[in-house]
């Protein structure tokens, strides 16, 4: 088998790579390194023979249509996004251009590629908007309420028109906050990734908010098997790959602050403008039509991604 993952490079991205390769596939990697970065692929590229290659380029390039045309693997893994609510709304179209004009490249290309199917990242947190009911089902209302979210339900509904009309197969992954090694700390869940960084120097993190708002964090090994297991299940359809389990920030900051040996409390500031209060994807689809479920703990997917900074620190001296 063979897939190409768009922003391969990123914390999610690279993660799947090393699962595909240790599972046999050759994989092709497009990331523009805006994010992402050639250290996550280290592993990766130095894979022997000719089953990794790695292509610079922005997807939302009309250059990306040619080259899944030229590759025709047979999946293609999307994950390449501009991913910060906070830059969406500063920047509305450049948002949309990544987010909305990168996805069509991918499905123009797929289609021209004779690509089996596309699986896309989109996002649970943005998708349904402030939720009526928690944890979130697929069924809810989707009313995103920053442009980001909007850009991902429209790739979404790109999506269903291409398979619709065109006969390209996808699943869509709508992902909760996830975490783990080689985390962005500059992404929408980079919280355990920043409060790690700081809580390792011995510096106090700062909490907005009251810390009673919930987030529903999941590991990434557990996000990269939904990604495998949708190569050949999931058809046309949006899943959400969560833990179901609301976790307030103050409770994160707790399980941190003692995986990390620190005594002191967090800062506190005021609350972020839009921040939503709840947030909790319900997985119960994705249980039925992946045979998914999440399985590593909230403290055993910290300290794995703490051990991961603690190396990454060392290795820096």
């Amino acid at each position: 088998m063979k897939a190409l993952v768009t922003g391969g490079a990123g914390f999610i991205g690279s993660t799947l790579v090393d699962r595909l390769l240790a599972e046999g596939w050759r994989v092709d990697v497009v990331d523009d390194l805006s994010s992402g970065s050639l250290a996550n692929l280290a592993d990766a590229r130095n894979q022997p023979g000719r089953r990794f290659s790695f292509q610079r380029l922005d997807v939302s390039s009309a250059a990306l249509v040619d080259l899944i045309a030229h590759r025709r693997p047979d999946v293609v893994f999307h994950l390449a996004a501009q991913a910060d609510v906070r830059v969406s709304v500063a920047r509305p179209q450049f948002d949309a251009t990544v987010n909305i004009i990168g996805t069509l490249n991918v499905c123009e290309g797929a289609v021209a590629g004779g690509v089996r199917k596309v699986v896309f990242a989109a996002s649970g947190g943005t998708l349904y908007g402030t939720p009526d009911e928690i944890p979130v089902r697929e069924g809810h209302p989707q009313r995103p309420e920053s442009p980001y979210g909007v850009s991902k339900k429209a790739a979404c509904d790109y999506l269903h028109y291409y398979r619709e009309v065109r006969g390209l197969e996808y699943t869509a992954l709508a992902l909760a906050n996830v975490y783990g090694p080689r985390q962005d700390p500059h992404g929408e869940a980079g919280v355990v990734a920043i409060f790690a960084g700081l809580l390792l120097n011995r510096e106090r993190p700062t909490i907005y908010g009251d810390g009673k708002q919930t987030r529903d964090f999941v590991y990434v090994d557990d996000v990269v098997d939904a990604f495998v297991r949708s190569v050949e299940k999931g058809g046309g359809l949006v899943l959400n790959i969560g833990t179901g389990t609301e976790t307030s920030v103050q409770q994160l900051y707790d399980v941190m602050a003692r995986l990390t040996g620190t005594k002191e409390p967090a800062r506190y500031a005021p609350p972020r403008l839009g921040e939503l209060r709840r947030s909790a994807l319900d997985p119960s689809r994705a249980d039925a039509y992946l045979g998914w479920r999440p399985w590593t703990s909230l403290e055993e997917g910290v300290a794995r991604t703490v051990e991961h900074f603690k190396g990454q620190r060392a290795a820096a001296r």
